[in-house]
């Protein structure tokens, strides 16, 4: 199976406890994981059998070393993760929500090493040998000026090398500061209006679509997946997750893919999630999902099947990976979604 790379930010997960608030658990103990929207979609698809490669900048200390090993312990590559001195491993705090609470997320994570690193310091030529997929999120190049140049410059790479560029937009409101007076919206768009024309398929929320390119939305999701690859000719596919909560507890979650040499757009089924354990990395998993139906050569209805299957699943799991395997998620695909135990 071809080669998938990831390039983006991993930081330290530090989440309250259940679905305490963080007065409550601090002072006092916090789950620690590792977290980032490109390292989990390189651990899903890793966990799904595939050569996943992640590609970052970490700083050079235990806590470092203990990020990586985690990677490597799910059969993610590693041999091209920066460890330099500049800069930091960032942080984010987690708060769970619960009923309608919505959960919380407190970012720690400025001048990162991954933020201040620049394209130079990383060996492309090394990184996209043998690489068929290559991903990044819209949250790589929100985090700082340096970071939106390696994003754009490394698409760039990758497409001169006919290599396929998955985007994953991930708007996040609370990031987008690096250049004042412009505000999240407008720095965002600006930014990913540069980089996409240089992705093959995009993939993200109705929100994030319309936060990020200032497109309106009339509840159309064929025309909006249209009026995109207009825009973008580049494009072979539209992705998109779908989400209704009516709690922080209870979800519906579904996808569509739109395929633009068809002019189709593919659903896959809606499923009612009434206990979501951790929400979090649901969308990473979706895309994961998508790349690796796209390398079983799947068909546009299965593999937005598949990759909805994998979000779905991933709100059962908490951390942001998702430690589904194929055959469960096939088994969500065919109808068994009932919980039952497997005896």
């Amino acid at each position: 199976m071809s080669r998938v790379v990831t390039f983006g930010e991993i930081m330290l997960r530090l989440a309250t406890p259940g679905f305490a608030r963080f007065q409550q658990a601090m002072p006092g103990g916090l789950n620690a994981t590792f977290a980032g929207a490109e390292a989990s979609i390189a651990a899903s698809l890793a966990y799904l059998g595939v050569d996943a490669a992640f590609v970052t900048a970490l700083p050079d200390h235990a806590i470092a070393d203990a990020c990586v090993a985690d990677l490597r312990s799910l059969g993610v590559e590693t041999k091209h993760i920066l460890r330099v001195p500049e800069g930091r491993l960032g942080i984010y705090f987690l708060e769970h929500g619960a009923n309608q609470r919505g959960g919380n997320v407190i970012y720690d994570r400025e001048s990162s090493s991954v933020a201040v690193t620049p394209a130079s310091a990383y060996d492309w030529e090394a990184i996209f040998a043998g690489c068929e997929w290559f991903v990044i999120s819209g949250i790589t190049p929100a985090i700082s000026r340096n970071a939106g140049e390696v994003a754009l410059f490394v698409v760039q790479e990758a497409r001169k090398r006919g290599i396929k560029v998955v985007c994953d937009m991930n708007y996040r409101t609370k990031l987008w500061r690096w250049e004042p007076p412009f505000s999240a919206r407008e720095l965002a768009t600006r930014t990913m209006r540069a980089l996409l024309p240089h992705v093959t398929v995009f993939v993200g929320g109705i929100s994030d679509a319309t936060a990020m390119l200032g497109i309106e939305f009339n509840g159309d999701v064929k025309a909006l997946a249209q009026q995109i690859v207009a825009e973008f000719p580049n494009l072979t596919h539209a992705a998109f997750t779908l989400r209704d909560g009516s709690t922080a507890a209870a979800q519906c979650f579904s996808g569509a893919l739109y395929e633009a040499a068809t002019d189709a757009l593919h659903t896959a089924p809606t499923y009612t999630i009434t206990q979501v354990i951790d929400r979090l990395g649901a969308g990473d998993a979706f895309t994961a999902g998508l790349i690796f139906a796209f390398l079983q050569n799947s068909s546009a209805p299965t593999a937005i099947s598949f990759a909805t299957a994998a979000g779905c699943l991933a709100h059962s799991i908490e951390g942001d990976y998702n430690y589904s395997t194929r055959s469960e998620i096939e088994a969500v695909m065919q109808g068994d979604g009932g919980g039952r135990v497997s005896r």
